[in-house]
This record gives structure tokens, sequence and C-alpha cells, in this order.
């Protein structure tokens, strides 16, 4: 289901970082099984930039949360999520830009991880495309 609408949902990323005057951004689209189905780094965006919205992506997937909340979950107990990110390899970014994707019966069906912006930005433009693509979007 949401493997045919990744690419619209990179694709209205990227429209939304646009208008918006954005940074050069990373979008990664996962499924609910966490496999990359989707990527663009725009031009300018910096060498990591994927690695990162990836670990948004990864991060939110792992604990079913948007990344907002992880940051938040993370103030609170940094021992857990030291060994939460070891536990998951190292791709779990706790700050927001890593936004589930729900369908209306509020089913996770993947997540969107974006970087280079500010956090608020990169949770900007993966709503807009998570909306663009007709799902709920979740940033935590």
């Amino acid at each position: 289901m949401i493997t045919l609408k990744a690419q619209t949902i990179v694709e209205h990323a990227l429209i939304q970082a646009r208008k918006s005057g954005f940074k050069p951004l990373s979008v990664a689209v996962l499924d609910a099984r966490g496999a990359v189905i989707a990527v663009a780094s725009e031009d300018g965006a910096s060498f990591k930039r994927f690695q990162i919205a990836h670990g948004k992506a990864h991060g939110a997937l792992s604990f079913n949360v948007g990344s907002r909340a992880l940051g938040v979950m993370a103030a609170e107990r940094p021992h857990f999520f030291a060994g939460a990110a070891h536990a998951v390899g190292g791709a779990l970014v706790p700050v927001a830009g890593g936004v589930l994707i729900r369908n209306a019966e509020n089913f996770v069906l993947g997540t969107v991880g974006v970087s280079g912006d500010t956090s608020d930005n990169n949770e900007a433009a993966a709503k807009a495309g998570i909306v663009a693509a007709g799902f709920v979007a979740d940033g935590g």
C-alpha cells in the first residue's frame, strides 16, 4: 500500500521545502518493516544527511512514536536511550523530523525521516509529503 505512494511522499516533502525556502534536505521513506523504499537528497544537502534522516525514521518506527516525542523521552531517560541506540545499530535520532505514516484506521504503514533544516521544518516537510499521499502524519 505505501510502496506505490513512497515517491509521492518524497516529491511533496521536497516541494514543501522549496516553497518554504528550507535548506537542502534528505528524505527517507521506510515501510512498516523498516526497509528503505524511497530516498532523495537534494543538491547541496550535506554528506551525512541521509543517515540522519534514516535515523529519525528508523527510531520513530522502532518505538512506534514520532521522533519529536522520542526527543522528550530521551531527555527524560538518557541512559535508556543510549542503550536503545546501541540496540538498533545507532539508527536512532530522537529529534523532530521522523514522522509515522498512518492510515485512516490509525495503523502504522511506515515512516518518513527528513533532515537538512531545523527540526521543525524537517517535520513540516515530512508531514506535507505524507498528507499529499493521502495518509495521516504522526510526528509525536
